[in-house]
C-alpha cells in the first residue's frame, strides 16, 4: 500500500489552498509560465549540439564529487545532464562567455543534477 502524503498550505504567501506538496495547482501553472520555455531559456538546437553532446561524450559517466549525495568519488553512474558548472547559464551569459562552450560543463546523472541545481540554485520555484 503505498504512503499518503498530508496536505500541506500552498508555499506562496497568503494562499489558503491545500497541496501535497509545495505549491498549488495554479501557483504552479503561474511559475512555469513566467519560467518560460525551454527555448525562451537557451536550450535549442545550438544548445544541443554545441554544449549537451560533447558534454556526454566527454563525461559519460558522473563526474560529481560531493559524497553528501551517498556515492563515491566520483559517482561513476551514466551522465544523463549537461550540467552548467562551476556558473550556471545566466551567469555564463551575464559574464560575457558562451553559455554553449562545453568547457563550462560537466556530466552528471539525474540524481546528482538535481542535488545539485537544488543546492546551487536556489531560486527557481521558490522565487
Amino acid at each position: 500500500m503505498a504512503r499518503r502524503r498530508a496536505l500541506t498550505v500552498c508555499s506562496v504567501s497568503g494562499c489558503p489552498e491545500l497541496t501535497p506538496a509545495g505549491r498549488c495547482a495554479q501557483h504552479r501553472q503561474q511559475a512555469e509560465q513566467q519560467r518560460g520555455t525551454a527555448r525562451q531559456r537557451g536550450y535549442d538546437s545550438d544548445h544541443e549540439q554545441r554544449f549537451r553532446r560533447p558534454v556526454l561524450q566527454r563525461d559519460p559517466t558522473c563526474v560529481c564529487t560531493n559524497q553528501a549525495h551517498g556515492h563515491g568519488s566520483p559517482c561513476g553512474q551514466p551522465s544523463k545532464h549537461a550540467d552548467h558548472h562551476p556558473l550556471d547559464r545566466r551567469a555564463l551569459a551575464a559574464a560575457g562567455l558562451d553559455p554553449n562552450d562545453p568547457r563550462h560543463g560537466r556530466g552528471l546523472c539525474g540524481p546528482c543534477h538535481s542535488r545539485s541545481t537544488a543546492r546551487e540554485q536556489p531560486g527557481g520555484w521558490n522565487r
